[in-house]
């Protein structure tokens, strides 16, 4: 007959803090097991780390929020809607999401996971590719603006992320168009199945921001190596190699 396997512990990592999950429920929010801060934009209860048969699960118990859920490669990446639940089987995974103008980061670590994930290599040209994803240089430049604080947050749990009317100000371009582009960007994601980018009939994609910036960070579409590219922020698209959308 054969064993079913056993759920082992966890432990979640929260700016710099390890703590050992030690029951088979665990919640996340402004209040509960982790208190993650005292933002009211933040569900009191948003997260619940859970057993479920042989595996840890993680579940968005909240109803406004959503949380981008990815392993340690950035090559899955998963969208957590309120009522979802997601598997956890991988060593390490890494979860971010936004409330307000916050966006946060945690790290749940599996000690024996059911799947180990095999290292796959990127393939590189002149734009920015990840997997079906390429951006032009100022749509590459633009994400980066936005992710600039999550990039520069040396292990930070917490940052704020800047305003369309900032991050336009960084790159030295008029808002409008910033919107453009930003639309242009948000648009080829969805197209290529990223969810949170689009609004729809059932849902507007009013954080469409911080959903991009988790998006990007989360799956290596952006790196800690693309902060060079604000220096090109006050040459032009032509100069820069900019594209004409």
């Amino acid at each position: 007959m054969e064993t079913q396997r056993q759920p082992v512990g966890v432990t979640v990592e929260f700016c710099g803090e390890v703590i050992a999950v030690d029951s088979d429920r665990f919640t996340i929010g402004r209040e509960g097991d982790l208190s993650v801060d005292d933002n009211q934009f933040l569900h009191r209860r948003f997260l619940l780390l859970h057993q479920q048969g042989s595996l840890w699960a993680l579940s968005n118990v909240g109803t406004q929020l959503t949380a981008t859920v990815t392993d340690r490669s950035g090559q899955l990446e998963a969208f957590l809607a309120p009522g979802a639940t997601l598997p956890l089987v991988f060593d390490v995974t890494m979860v971010s999401f936004t409330a307000g103008p916050t966006t946060y980061g945690l790290t749940i670590n599996c000690p024996d996971p059911p799947f180990v994930g095999a290292s796959v290599p990127r393939a590189e040209s002149g734009d920015t590719t990840i997997g079906a994803t390429s951006l032009t240089p100022d749509q590459r430049r633009l994400v980066v603006a936005l992710a600039e604080p999550r990039l520069r947050g040396d292990g930070r749990a917490s940052v704020v992320l800047p305003s369309n009317a900032e991050a336009a100000e960084r790159l030295g371009w008029a808002i409008t168009r910033f919107n453009r582009k930003l639309d242009n960007v948000c648009q080829k994601l969805s197209r290529l199945g990223v969810r949170g980018l689009h609004g729809g009939p059932d849902r507007l994609a009013s954080n469409r921001r911080s959903r991009l910036v988790e998006y990007a960070v989360a799956t290596r579409l952006v790196t800690k190596d693309d902060l060079v590219l604000l220096q090109q922020s006050g040459m032009s698209g032509a100069e820069a190699g900019g594209d004409a959308e």
